[in-house]
């Protein structure tokens, strides 16, 4: 029955106006849904930190790369060697031809990785990818293109005397971080600074496992005070046995907390 007073138009008018509303109203709750949706499959999905090895100097040199978390990170590290240095990487090369492609990638028994590439590889390159699946715990060496599996060992040519890998360039730390990595030195001893404006933060001498032509590992704690996150640096160098000059030097750029 009609509202007393009301004409029919305006009440047309308002029945149209309130579905109009509901309708919109439903369309944002849609819109919202999709958005609270797609903001919390982003939070979940999981993330992973890969290394990649490109070049400084024709010897290898790590970086890191956050990545989406997947079934086959060995192919994911792949990928991101392939699309090569950032422009960020400052100072950083690749040997690896442009384009690209892996064909196959497999894990075998033994240790060993199977990788089949769309390109000849110099042997820089090949360090690059060596050095870059065994990353992986399960990953000692790689063949290439059916070629016989090696390991970190033959690209000492291709590797610095001083071969920090962690932590990595850009990377934030804490008092007491620590320095692992391996080095080719002579009687197996370097010395690391950690500078921050302008001054020694700390410094020492470390010493690996082995050296004098055999690569060892070594692994060190950094200890130090500021007053506010800053920007720093840890510098290693060999001190030469003919003139007490720095040698084979290694800068890696930290936030430190």
């Amino acid at each position: 029955m009609p509202t007393p007073n009301t004409p029919a138009g305006m009440r047309s008018l308002g029945a149209l106006s309130l579905v109009s509303a509901l309708l919109f109203a439903g369309c944002m709750g849609d819109e919202d849904s999709a958005m609270t949706r797609t903001t919390q499959e982003t939070a979940t999905t999981p993330q992973a930190e890969l290394t990649l090895f490109f070049l400084r100097d024709g010897k290898v040199a790590p970086v890191s790369r956050g990545v989406p978390g997947g079934p086959n990170l060995m192919a994911t590290a792949l990928e991101e060697l392939f699309e090569g240095p950032e422009p960020d990487d400052d100072g950083l090369e690749t040997a690896i031809p442009t384009e690209m492609t892996s064909i196959s990638i497999t894990a075998e028994g033994n240790n060993v990785a199977s990788l089949g590439v769309s390109k000849p590889l110099s042997q820089p390159a090949r360090a690059q990818i060596v050095y870059t699946l065994t990353q992986f715990p399960t990953v000692k060496r790689v063949s290439i293109n059916e070629a016989r599996p090696v390991g970190r060992k033959s690209f000492e040519d291709q590797t610095p005397a001083i071969l920090v890998e962690s932590p990595l360039p850009g990377e934030t730390v804490q008092p007491d971080f620590e320095v692992t990595g391996t080095a080719n030195t002579f009687e197996a001893t370097f010395n690391y600074e950690l500078w921050a404006s302008g001054t020694v933060l700390a410094k020492d001498f470390v010493t690996a496992t082995s050296g004098s032509g055999t690569r060892g590992t070594f692994a060190f704690k950094v200890g130090y005070a500021v007053d506010e996150p800053t920007a720093g640096n840890l510098v290693v160098f060999e001190l030469s046995a003919e003139d007490g000059s720095r040698i084979h030097q290694q800068q890696i750029p930290l936030r430190l907390e």
